[in-house]
């Protein structure tokens, strides 16, 4: 069964775990099962997704459940009108806070299949704040120094470009754990080993967007998984799912209401 955050007559949010598709993928052929089929089975009712989440990452993923919905949500995705959340452990400290600002090209669509010659795909504007929150380091030399550091990093993305979180970390050298396409192996491999975990630590704490219906802001939000959480504690951070709690400004004059996985 999947974790339900959030559900009313236009809207539902699930609390992805990692390595669940969103939907079939030409990326993944093999794979059989995806959140679009088990969501429509669990509730019985078709579902809209509203944007997509990696394979590896996890947390909250927004579907529509009417045409009407779909389309003024999917407006707010597609003109970035809305504030993702997400949590992720790389390698290295970063600096405590900052703004990347990278173009980033698109190759595939959200199907995987290669998009097609006369879409642009090069040079498209790309932005995501960080801030780091925590740090560990331990005494095993990994890659070519004595130690090994990690971080615990905020990200919110001012764009949706495809894959762009793991594409920016990795980009000013502070890859996300757990990426096989832009991490590195010897850390992920290092991740796997001692601390069992194999999965790309990226997870989606919160999304705020106004409600199609009367326009009140909505945030949903859901702590990273236990696999994600194990990992933090074994590397010294603990109390995660507050530091996943993000801080909302809330404009003049708008109803915030929040809707939280405990």
């Amino acid at each position: 069964m999947l974790d339900i955050l959030y559900r009313d007559d236009c809207l539902v949010a699930i609390n992805k775990p990692a390595g669940l598709l969103v939907h079939r993928s030409d990326i993944d052929r093999h794979e059989t099962r995806f959140a679009v089929q088990l969501l429509r089975d669990q509730i019985g009712r078709r579902v809209h997704p509203l944007h997509r989440l990696d394979k590896g990452t996890s947390g909250v993923l927004l579907f529509a459940l009417d045409a009407d919905s779909a389309r003024e949500v999917g407006g707010q995705f597609q003109r970035d009108e809305l504030r993702k959340h997400y949590l992720a452990i790389v390698r290295g400290w970063p600096a405590e806070s900052g703004v990347i600002d990278h173009a980033l090209s698109r190759r595939f669509d959200d199907y995987g299949r290669r998009v097609a010659p006369e879409v642009r795909t090069d040079g498209l504007s790309a932005v995501t704040e960080y801030r780091r929150l925590a740090t560990a380091e331990l005494p095993v030399a990994i890659d070519r120094y004595p130690t090994s550091r990690y971080a615990l990093v905020s990200l919110t993305p001012g764009t949706g470009r495809q894959h762009q979180l793991r594409r920016h970390m990795k980009h000013i050298a502070h890859p996300i754990i757990g990426d096989a396409t832009w991490g590195k192996g010897i850390h992920n491999r290092f991740f796997l080993q001692r601390f069992s975990c194999g999965r790309l630590l990226l997870a989606c704490t919160s999304i705020e967007f106004r409600h199609p219906q009367d326009g009140r802001v909505l945030a949903i939000e859901a702590p990273p998984e236990d696999s994600f959480a194990k990992v933090a504690s074994a590397l010294g951070w603990d109390g995660i799912r507050d530091r996943a709690r993000p801080h909302p400004e809330v404009g003049a004059g708008d109803t915030a209401l929040t809707a939280a996985c405990a």
